[in-house]
């Protein structure tokens, strides 16, 4: 082995676990600064309240990243979710049919992205940025102008109101669904065709092309999937807050793709993973607890969030840069 190899070993290492040592550093970080950070109540509320919603919404961010695209339009599926499972809980029709009408309206937005994407040729960052617009003012029409949908108080069903509030053996429902997808998005990707395939697509789409594999149509169902697993958030916000709120879900896009993007530093070749988005989900959702507790101002708290980022992507990319040298 030359020296310039066994140079380059540490550095990488370093470079792929910059994450970890960025998790551990703010976790310390904000034990100290903040008297209230780690009880149990705030460490219970960093992951219900801060980790949940978005580990699920970038899952499908991780999905469309993974096949060498982006969902803007995550948030408009969350939306079209909520909005689909109020209406029918509103109608007084059973749980089971919502949840199933909630879960086709996230998947329609993806399949509306599949065709702009794969039938039409349009490109994935204008294609779903496309129907972030198109949702939001589909959205202001629904509801005259904007104004949010309520559930009555005595009205929810006991289903519905389990999903956002219940336990199972002391665990919060809505964390045992996140890590559900989560589980179910690592199993895709380690042990399918199908998430081989969207890998490969993101890193050398023309060989994918050439070798006779539908390109188009694993692109296409990885948008839908994406739709309807950002669809599964949506109804999770909604069982929790009982209410629907015109474009909520657009709160979570931009750390949605600060979580994925920090989460490809976890991956030895740059790559989105679930491992390392859900590391970039925790760092984010622990970064915006802390920096609440300590009691910054809003504004900052987002210059801070922001900073984060790029210092562990920066730090990443000239790690990696030294080890290519």
């Amino acid at each position: 082995m030359s020296a310039s190899n066994r140079a380059g070993q540490p550095l990488a290492s370093l470079s792929r676990y910059g994450l970890i040592l960025a998790l551990i550093a703010v976790f310390s970080f904000f034990s100290a600064a903040a008297p209230t950070f780690l009880t149990t109540g705030n460490l219970q509320s960093i992951l219900v309240n801060n980790f949940t919603l978005l580990a699920i919404i970038s899952i499908a961010m991780t999905l469309a990243v993974s096949a060498g695209g982006i969902d803007l339009s995550v948030g408009t599926a969350v939306d079209f979710a909520s909005f689909a499972l109020v209406s029918l809980v509103l109608a007084g029709k059973p749980v089971l049919l919502a949840l199933l009408a909630a879960l086709l309206a996230g998947a329609l937005v993806g399949a509306f992205n599949a065709i702009l994407i794969s039938a039409i040729g349009v490109s994935p960052f204008l294609a779903t940025l496309g129907t972030l617009f198109i949702g939001r003012s589909i959205q202001q029409l629904l509801t005259n102008g904007g104004n949010p949908v309520y559930l009555p108080p005595t009205g929810v069903p006991d289903g519905f109101h389990f999903l956002g509030h219940g336990t199972i053996a002391g665990i919060p429902v809505p964390l045992l669904i996140a890590a559900a997808v989560v589980a179910g998005a690592a199993l895709l990707f380690s042990l399918t065709r199908f998430g081989r395939v969207v890998l490969s697509i993101g890193v050398q789409p023309s060989v994918v092309r050439y070798s006779g594999i539908g390109l188009g149509r694993h692109v296409a169902v990885t948008f839908i999937l994406a739709g309807t697993v950002a669809a599964i958030a949506g109804i999770i916000l909604t069982s929790t807050v009982t209410v629907y709120i015109p474009s909520s879900g657009n709160a979570f896009l931009l750390n949605a793709i600060g979580a994925t993007f920090i989460g490809t530093t976890f991956s030895p070749f740059g790559r989105p993973n679930v491992a390392g988005t859900i590391l970039g989900v925790l760092l984010l959702s622990i970064v915006a607890n802390g920096l609440l507790l300590t009691g910054l101002n809003f504004y900052w708290q987002q210059v801070g969030t922001g900073s984060l980022i790029f210092a562990v992507l920066a730090f990443s990319f000239i790690n990696r840069k030294a080890v290519g040298a």
